[in-house]
């Protein structure tokens, strides 16, 4: 009986793993294959629609393979416990085709996360996306999609975050978006020029008309509606209390800014930039109702005075340029004790700067093109300065000397004002500073010192033009500036800020040069391209440095108007990326250098107004040049000028000679030929009378004999 139950109890023990393995191996082959067979089926015949340009590696659906799992399948996710496709991430997959309303697509019901942007799907976008009802995250950025937004995405009620942008939608958002009450990140930039966005700060136009009374779900935390056309203050914002991030700038509003906005209690970040606001609603200090601001951006309105802004202890930004302000600076703003970029450029300002700036530590003041006046105080300069810019403004006296302990300086521009200084050769000291501009000041002597080695090293633009600056340049005097010398990208530290968790870039540095004879403005990125040298309009004399030729990055030089004498450097044909080169009205002396003629990205140049001689090279470069770039040079000569060169007038002469020649001798031709024809008709006459009066006269005789 014993033996008989230990028998029982192995077979049931072998019965157990056995049950145990099929079970192990049960599990493992539907971990193996989770993919249910409907889903693989809606997958494949979604790849199928769309031509997909082959071999190519980035498309992921190329990599898919009918026989094996549709979990594994490239940019495709699963429910571990259901099998059923929950997300589906194509971006970059290079699908080419239309987003068919009857596509397979649409019958994975289950999706939660959809992503098809930079695809090629050119088309309008179904009403069949409303039926993935299940819908958390819909991205179709950059998929050149058109026409009107399905108004079936207000059945999307799951929906938290949608990006429609880089796409060329032309309606107006739907009323049933409305209906997206869990919606907390909406990004529309709805053309690939033009767009809007609502919730990433870079910020152009748009095409798409979005009207102000729209209805959006509660709470929204960032909103953004530039260039939609809007010509009133949304009033759907006033219940909008989550919202952080506001941003209509670049519409049509007009009139004032409505004073409930700054009792929104969570808002950051205010853009109303680019309208025609002219005012604020409600009392002067009705702007201290949002304590926890921190930018303000209101630049390119027609705000007039009084300047509305008290103060608001958090605010960290204020851009209030290109408004119509005048007065003086209103001290309120030294009230701002966190305050770190102030912009009012380009308004009517007067008057000196408030000394109480010592209180403020800014990374940037922009206050060009106002009638501000005075010496700019040595205390309102912050050690933290990055960027400053004072220009087209009345200040006298000297550059201020505070400027030294501004370690971190990047941009320095006081052009156009009455600063009365010599050289400012301690900026050299400043190990950031990539711009200088001291343009049309009252600037004298020497940019030089005997025993100094000037090394601006990270210096990319340099204008100290329309000055009275004089003196030699020793022939070294270029040879400390590393970032004009060879290729070292250095990228500006654009000021950056963070609101509600997104860095934002501002670059609202702006600067004027002479490129070909032109006056052109360089703002934003052009900083980063542009490496120029304008020492213009002084009275500089002696040789042009031959250090010059180590500036081979840069691209436009203009030494013009002063009195450099002396040879042209040879050493300028280094300088490979010149496209604009002005060495006009000095007194240069000698030859243009030939090695000029191979630099092919050189297309303006003016030599005019000096003391030059010889031959002009005949390369293209230089042949191509208006006739005018070589006037007022007496010993000049050869094309495009009409006066010829001296071994092409002997030759002329040569030429004229012979030519002189061989017309007399067929003028000589000519008239022995017009005085033989005559006289062999006259002989022939004489002939023809003597012959017949002989004839006459032998017959008289004759007839007399006989």
């Amino acid at each position: 009986m014993m033996h008989s139950s230990s028998v029982r109890r192995m077979i049931t023990v072998k019965w157990s793993l056995c049950l145990i393995f099929c079970l192990t191996n049960s599990i493992l082959v539907s971990a193996k294959h989770l993919c249910l067979p409907d889903q693989k089926d809606s997958l494949w015949g979604f790849k199928n629609e769309f031509n997909v340009p082959s071999p190519h590696s980035y498309a992921m659906t190329e990599k898919w393979r009918n026989n094996t799992d549709c979990c594994s399948w490239d940019g495709v996710s699963c429910d571990p416990k259901t099998g059923v496709v929950v997300e589906l991430d194509l971006q970059y997959s290079h699908l080419n085709g239309p987003l068919r309303s009857n596509s397979s697509l649409f019958r994975l019901q289950h999706l939660q996360k959809l992503v098809l942007g930079s695809n090629h799907l050119s088309g309008i976008l179904p009403d069949s996306i409303g039926n993935l009802k299940r819908l958390k995250v819909l991205v179709l950025v950059n998929c050149n999609l058109f026409g009107k937004i399905p108004s079936s995405l207000g059945n999307l009620s799951y929906l938290t975050h949608l990006d429609l942008s880089y796409n060329d939608f032309t309606s107006e958002g739907p009323d049933s978006m409305g209906n997206l009450n869990r919606l907390t990140d909406m990004l529309l930039k709805l053309s690939s020029v033009t767009w809007i966005d609502l919730g990433d700060n870079q910020l152009k136009g748009i095409n798409l008309k979005i009207s102000s009374t729209v209805s959006l779900p509660s709470p929204i935390e960032y909103l953004g509606l530039l260039s939609c056309n809007i010509s009133e203050f949304p009033k759907f914002l006033r219940n909008q209390t989550s919202l952080e991030y506001l941003d209509i700038s670049a519409n049509q509003i007009e009139g004032q800014v409505p004073e409930w906005l700054w009792s929104l209690p969570e808002l950051r970040y205010v853009n109303i930039s680019h309208n025609s606001f002219n005012g604020f609603e409600g009392p002067a200090d009705v702007i201290q109702g949002g304590r926890e601001l921190l930018v303000l951006d209101i630049s390119s309105n027609i705000f007039q005075d009084p300047f509305p802004l008290l103060p608001v202890v958090s605010m960290n930004y204020l851009f209030s340029s290109n408004n119509r302000f005048s007065g003086e600076i209103p001290k309120t703003i030294c009230e701002l004790d966190n305050l770190r970029i102030l912009v009012l450029s380009n308004n009517n300002f007067s008057g000196s700067i408030p000394r109480c700036f010592e209180n403020l530590h800014l990374y940037v003041l922009h206050l060009r093109n106002n009638n501000l006046s005075g010496i700019f105080p040595e205390e309102a300069i912050s050690h933290h300065l990055q960027s400053f810019d004072v220009g087209h403004n009345l200040f006298s006296g000297e550059l201020p000397k505070s400027l030294i302990n501004c370690s971190d300086i990047e941009f320095l521009n006081v052009e156009d004002n009455r600063i009365n200084d010599t050289f400012p050769s301690w900026l050299e000291l400043l190990p950031n500073l990539q711009i200088l501009v001291l343009r049309s000041n009252e600037f004298y002597g020497p940019i030089f010192s005997p025993g100094d080695s000037l090394s601006f090293s990270r210096l990319r633009i340099f204008d100290i033009s329309e000055n009275r600056f004089t003196g030699v340049l020793p022939s070294d005097y270029f040879v400390g500036w590393s970032v004009m010398s060879s290729v070292v990208d250095i990228d500006g530290r654009i000021i950056q800020y963070t609101v509600t968790g997104i860095d934002r870039d501002f670059y609202h540095k702006s600067v004027a040069l002479i490129n070909k004879g032109l006056k052109m403005e360089l703002v934003g990125s052009g900083f980063t391209i542009y490496k120029t040298i304008d020492v213009s309009g002084n009275r500089l004399e002696g040789d042009i440095p031959e250090s010059i030729g180590l500036l081979k990055e840069v691209i436009v030089l203009s030494m013009s108007n002063n009195a450099f004498t002396g040879h042209i450097p040879p050493s300028l044909s280094n300088l490979s990326n010149l496209q604009s080169l002005d060495l006009s009205q000095n007194r240069l002396s000698g030859s243009i250098p030939g090695e000029l003629g191979k630099l092919t990205f050189l297309e303006w140049m003016n030599f005019s107004h000096n003391r030059l001689e010889g031959p002009i090279p005949e390369t293209t470069q230089i042949q191509t040049q208006d006739s005018s770039s070589f006037t007022e040079n007496p010993g000049l000569c050869g094309a495009p000028l009409l006066k010829k060169c001296g071994g092409e007038e002997e030759a002329t002469k040569q030429e004229q000679d012979e030519d002189k020649e061989e017309e007399d001798q067929v003028f000589s031709w000519i008239a022995a030929a017009i005085g033989y024809v005559p006289g062999v008709v006259c002989g022939l006459t004489i002939g023809h009378i003597l012959v017949s009066h002989k004839r006459d006269w032998f017959m008289r005789i004759v007839s007399f004999f006989t």
